[in-house]
């Protein structure tokens, strides 16, 4: 976009985006129509209740409820009440998914000092939750079964950088144990990657570095994790596909196809166990072998040896590899024009244990904008498109229950979906929102619209104000005060991974945080009295949280005209692009005109359509069918994005601009196709897939030209 074309647009952008203290405007709404938006908006807003949340938490955090459990099933039926009690259409959609229980687990130090791992997490006296029944153990689902015995080797994080610097020491760890540290990337990774070497078993511990004493204070004194707190989780190699393992691509459904356990590509071939960084040190210090350089080296007192040496492990793991029955829980308003457009918002209710933070603490905020939306449909609120609202389960073990809900759903989705909101945990702090970058001036608006706890300021305001204070303590250049509210890139760990990857819905993912530590993630202290005592206990940024999600869900159910926007997508690809382009200068120069060609083109086009919408919306009326033709092109533009082939290796995930990393797990890689085919030095393949990137930014601005000639008949 040139300078002249950038001015033009940001005033377009000015203009359109003017507070409500002047002309009343919102983005994709005529202006007739957002006073009465603004309107049920203010009082939407004024509706969330934090007393509300707490009762909710106390019955959905009060025992454990890990998914395929009965509790889990009773916490499905508790929501279920409530939406049904504020007079929702609800239904239930179960699946029946491989979820495995652990029933063998052993670590044990051979020697030359004997240890037997605890691998369990001690009561404490301050939380009573911390002694409850039922709680799942500590392990990791989707591990081997497994009966193995082997010398000992420290690899750090366990990423593929730092078997690189073993094997430059001489170390190899063929026919070994592992033990890595939680951090750097997803757990399952580094399961994986300890395969791919050789090694015959894994165990990842969580070190007081990263998870532990050197933070904070330790739990009940602080929020930290103690001495044998245990971060459990799923090792799912989730990069190739989430969902049921034994299902890849379609719903886990009764009668369903499904692959042998050796068939699921997903499922680790090695024993894994989580340990606590008091069972890993009797592990860690004992090692011999060459010190651990500085950058590997964690907090516990003494010093790191990267093995092997005398150390042996006896380590048997054993599980019920049973299917288990799961239980999604959807909400629906009917749309009063658009009744086949949804716009979708979900959370997951299932926990490796109580889960107070994790995910309940944004699971009761979503009850509370089902129960505002609930309200102000009863009150005569009618959304112009259907609104579904989703708890999924199984989130933890690998985003079960709403893979297989959009795998089942997949055909009507890709017709049918405008946007998918996702919230998960939240917390103390500020506004953060990764997502679609086509929705990110929306969203921008939304945040300006709320007003952030404890302040007279709205979110953005807050947040910037924040990162401003920030840089300038840390001295960065960008402590000159910034004006423009951000979103990030999703990568995976929580349930719009199937929206955006698979299906190529516009998604997006919303949480408070940043004012609290917390370590507690995944263990029995994740609990009522952790959360109360050090995070939100009384739900006033969970309550910001429902506003915010209530009235973004308002705008793009009533939206005249869907508020897609394309010049900050445009840039930002186009940051993507440069940076990949730099990274190549430094092994193999080469550039990807076609892609820049379509980003430039897009630029255009974009300011195009920004500018056609802005003429057409000031004449205050719309043309019904032209509306609903331009509505149906700006769904499809997301779509435009995917390619029914997939990503390399992984056909599974579909969108070419956005993926988790096939070593990051949780971690985006924008552009995943061409940066990672850069990263291994894949020259031809980064070259095939910049072709692909491109084709599917054509297709994109074939949608948004077409997208601006409705504008003009409207």
């Amino acid at each position: 976009m040139t300078f002249a074309m950038k001015v033009i647009y940001f005033l377009i952008l000015a203009f359109a985006t003017r507070s409500f203290a002047g002309a009343q405007t919102i983005r994709g709404f005529l202006p007739s129509a957002a006073q009465q938006e603004n309107e049920a908006e203010t009082k939407a807003r004024a509706m969330p209740e934090p007393a509300r949340m707490v009762k909710y938490e106390n019955f959905i955090a009060g025992e454990p409820h890990q998914a395929g459990s009965p509790q889990s099933k009773a916490v499905a039926d508790y929501i279920v009440g409530l939406l049904k009690e504020w007079g929702l259409d609800t239904q239930v959609e179960s699946f029946d998914v491989l979820l495995p229980y652990p029933t063998v687990r052993k670590v044990e130090v051979l020697g030359p000092k004997k240890y037997e791992a605890k691998l369990k997490e001690p009561f404490v006296p301050e939380d009573p939750d911390s002694g409850d029944k039922n709680q799942l153990p500590t392990y990791n689902a989707y591990g081997a079964s497994g009966d193995v015995t082997g010398d000992v080797v420290y690899v750090n994080f366990g990423l593929p950088g730092d078997y690189d610097y073993l094997a430059k020491n001489g170390i190899d760890v063929k026919g070994k144990i592992v033990i890595a540290r939680y951090g750097q990337s997803w757990r399952g990774i580094k399961v994986k990657v300890a395969a791919q070497h050789g090694a015959i078993a894994c165990l990842i511990y969580s070190d007081p570095h990263e998870d532990g004493y050197f933070e904070d204070d330790i739990y009940p004194a602080g929020p930290m994790r103690p001495w044998q707190g245990v971060q459990r989780g799923s090792v799912m190699d989730m990069p190739l596909y989430s969902g049921d393992p034994l299902t890849p691509g379609w719903a886990a459904v009764p009668g369903a196809k499904r692959l042998s356990r050796s068939e699921a590509k997903v499922l680790m071939k090695i024993p894994v166990l989580p340990l606590s960084y008091g069972d890993a040190q009797h592990i860690l210090e004992q090692l011999t072998g060459p010190v651990a350089p500085e950058s590997w080296r964690g907090s516990l007192p003494f010093t790191y040896h990267l093995g092997p040496g005398a150390t042996k492990i006896h380590m048997k793991t054993d599980y019920d590899w049973t299917l288990k029955p799961i239980y999604d829980v959807i909400a629906t308003i009917a749309g009063s024009t658009y009744p086949n457009e949804w716009v979708m918002v979900g959370n997951h209710h299932d926990a490796w244990v109580n889960g107070a933070e994790d995910p309940v603490s944004g699971t009761v905020a979503l009850l509370e904008t089902a129960r505002t939306l609930a309200v102000m449909h009863q009150q005569g609120w009618k959304p112009k498109r259907t609104l579904k609202i989703a708890f999924w389960d199984a989130e933890e073990f690998g985003l079960v229950g709403s893979t297989e809900w959009v795998e089942k759903h997949q055909d009507e989705l890709r017709q049918k979906g405008v946007a998918y909101m996702n919230s998960d945990m939240t917390a103390r702090g500020w506004l953060s929102v990764s997502g679609s970058h086509t929705l990110e001036a929306f969203l921008s608006e939304v945040a300006g619209s709320v007003t952030q706890p404890g302040s007279n300021e709205s979110l953005v305001q807050a947040k910037l104000t924040h990162e401003q204070q920030q840089n300038a303590q840390s001295g960065k250049e960008g402590a000159k005060k910034k004006q423009t509210f951000t979103i990030g890139a999703l990568g995976a760990g929580s349930d719009y991974v199937p929206f955006l990857d698979f299906a190529g819905i516009a998604s997006t993912n919303e949480e408070f945080g940043g004012m609290d530590h917390s370590g507690i993630y995944h263990s029995i202290y994740d609990s009522i009295y952790w959360y109360n005592h050090f995070s939100d206990g009384k739900h006033i940024y969970g309550q910001a949280l429902s506003q915010f999600t209530t009235t973004a869900l308002m705008r793009l159910a009533s939206a005249d005209v869907l508020p897609f926007e394309f010049n900050h997508f445009s840039d930002t690809v186009t940051g993507y692009i440069t940076s990949i382009e730099k990274e190549t200068l430094k092994k193999h120069p080469l550039t990807f005109p076609e892609v820049h060609k379509q980003l430039e083109a897009l630029a255009t086009n974009g300011q195009k359509y920004s500018a056609a919408l802005q003429t057409a919306l000031t004449k205050n009326s719309l043309n019904t069918q032209k509306a609903a033709d331009l509505n149906a092109a700006l769904m499809r533009t997301e779509r435009a994005l995917t390619r029914p082939q997939g990503l390399p290796d992984r056909s599974w995930y579909k969108h070419q601009i956005y993926a988790p990393g096939f070593y990051t797990g949780y971690g985006v890689k924008t552009l995943p196709g061409i940066r990672e085919a850069v990263e291994a030095g894949q020259w031809q393949l980064a070259t095939d897939e910049a072709a692909k990137v491109a084709d599917c930014l054509r297709q994109m601005n074939e949608l948004v030209v077409k997208a601006t000639e409705d504008c003009e008949g409207l």
